[in-house]
């Protein structure tokens, strides 16, 4: 559940969203300047159980559908692979134990330092689960109400979330063998980002929380596949098969828990989509914070940008997939507020074009510079 997701606010009246074509205000110009939550920083008050009881009762209602639809993307734990699987094997005598852990070695040293920050970032990301699960377990209609509910919503919320812990476990005993990074100060970010929590704007609204998912599903798939390919170029075509695993998966499952809200309640369906475009799609992991860098997350995710691992290109790309996907544009017998919010993100995509131009203009002029990351021993990476 890695991604470097772009943070996006517009004025929610309908009237304001007429002028959506007018020039954005200036910070929002590039991806990176703009105000993203840190771990020190004030939450907002947000409001919460914001669903009626009558859209509890609609994921009620889908149970059977989840069960049918939902549940068998996931994969048995037989036929699942296991962090070790794709690590050098510990049963194995001493000295053969250490001829695997000296390949994983030379492989990761062929790896640039920027990379590697990105690669941390996305395990940092993973293993802050506990509060993931917990997230998803307080929107009203799918929570785990018992810790153990037969509910298919709270079944797949518990799969879902041991399918991706592995990640975690997986990237970060790599990382911790390659030698290459400062693992007391990435225990110490994980620690941090745990006691932080989370905080993105779903208002315990199971709707808008299914649509979060989505979009945070995908951008994984897109930012792991970019992440994949640049360690295969690099000579570690292992961490590769690492990147690739589940994501498709998983958001194939929440885009498919879209699509049949869209088709049982498409108004408030269509409502929660533009809600969150409005909110922020962010990071679930925009917490993190290391003790020593107050601006974390921005240079992570202007490393992550130079990259191009995740880019204004990427989300313009997301947005104009799930406007396609969700044929959110051929939505027919909304409300009057229902088509506003249609109106409002089948823009999006004109309006998020016209920005990257922006930003990739603003790019070529800006000077850069280096950050030290403690990730990396305190090495200087240009942002």
């Amino acid at each position: 559940m890695t991604s470097y997701a772009l943070a996006l606010t517009w004025t929610p009246s309908c009237a304001a969203q007429s002028h959506r074509h007018s020039k954005p205000r200036s910070q929002s110009a590039t991806l990176y300047s703009q105000t993203t939550i840190s771990a020190t920083a004030t939450l907002r008050t947000q409001k919460t159980h914001t669903m009626p009881q009558e859209k509890i009762e609609i994921f009620k209602s889908l149970e059977n559908w989840a069960s049918h639809n939902i549940l068998p993307l996931l994969k048995p734990v037989e036929e699942s692979w296991q962090p070790h699987d794709m690590l050098p094997d510990s049963s194995l005598p001493s000295d053969e134990f250490i001829d695997q852990v000296r390949a994983l070695r030379n492989r990761m040293a062929q790896l640039p330092d920027d990379y590697l920050v990105v690669l941390v970032g996305a395990m940092i990301t993973e293993e802050a689960l506990p509060t993931y699960q917990t997230w998803f377990n307080q929107h009203d209609g799918i929570e785990d109400e018992t810790g153990a509910s037969t509910s298919p919503w709270a079944k797949w919320s518990r799969s879902w979330t041991a399918e991706e812990n592995r990640h975690g476990d997986l990237l970060r005993t790599y990382l911790y063998l390659s030698g290459r990074v400062d693992m007391q100060m990435i225990e110490k970010t994980i620690h941090y980002l745990i006691a932080a929590g989370m905080d993105v704007k779903t208002e315990k609204n199971s709707y808008m929380g299914m649509v979060y998912t989505s979009f945070q599903e995908r951008a994984t798939f897109m930012t792991h596949g970019k992440m994949a390919r640049l360690a295969k170029e690099s000579g570690d075509p292992v961490l590769a098969r690492i990147l690739g695993a589940d994501e498709k998966r998983h958001e194939t499952a929440y885009v498919r828990i879209v699509e049949k809200l869209l088709e049982v309640d498409p108004t408030e369906a269509i409502i929660a989509i533009a809600k969150m475009m409005r909110n922020k799609i962010t990071m679930p992991s925009h917490m993190m914070h290391d003790g020593r860098d107050p601006h974390l997350y921005d240079h992570l995710k202007a490393v992550s940008q130079r990259l191009k691992v995740y880019s204004l290109a990427d989300y313009a790309d997301i947005m104009e997939f799930f406007i396609g996907r969700w044929r959110l544009d051929k939505i027919e017998g909304l409300t009057s507020e229902g088509r506003c919010a249609q109106e409002f993100v089948c823009g999006l995509v004109h309006l998020i074009k016209k920005w990257r131009e922006r930003a990739d203009e603003q790019a070529r002029t800006t000077e850069l510079r280096d950050v030290n990351f403690s990730w990396i021993f305190n090495k200087e990476v240009l942002l």
